[in-house]
């Protein structure tokens, strides 16, 4: 079992940067492909970054290349997302989420394969 935790969401403006935080309980973190979602009103969830289990491989949606960087810190048992260049299209709750053990790095673009969420944390990127 996993809990999962965000923190660091807030209001900022175009150009800015924001950096979330997702603090894990559970003693499988570290096994764990981990990765960032954000929803926006009126849209679907969509995956902004994953990374594996060992930090060695990440994913990014094509929208935040190059502003985003997924990272993670297993003796802290932390997964961080540094966002730069924030744009107002970036503005939703953001989510943090974990698979179970043992899921290949490859389902990770999948919604469907994490089984563990956090409670969301907002940002808003104002023009």
């Amino acid at each position: 079992q996993v809990q999962l935790v965000e923190s660091g969401g807030g209001l900022v403006q175009a150009g800015g940067s924001l950096r979330l935080s997702c603090a894990a309980s559970g003693r499988t973190f570290s096994a764990n492909n981990m990765a960032w979602f954000r929803q926006a009103p009126g849209k679907e969830r969509e995956l902004v970054a994953a990374i594996s289990w060992s930090g060695g491989n990440a994913r990014y949606t094509d929208s935040v290349k190059g502003r985003f960087t997924i990272s993670r810190d297993n003796a802290k048992n932390t997964v961080y997302l540094q966002m730069n260049s924030l744009k107002p299209e970036d503005s939703a709750v953001y989510y943090c989420a974990a698979q179970q053990m043992g899921r290949q790095f490859d389902s990770t673009w999948r919604i469907d394969h994490y089984a563990y969420w956090g409670q969301g944390t907002q940002v808003t990127v104002s023009s």
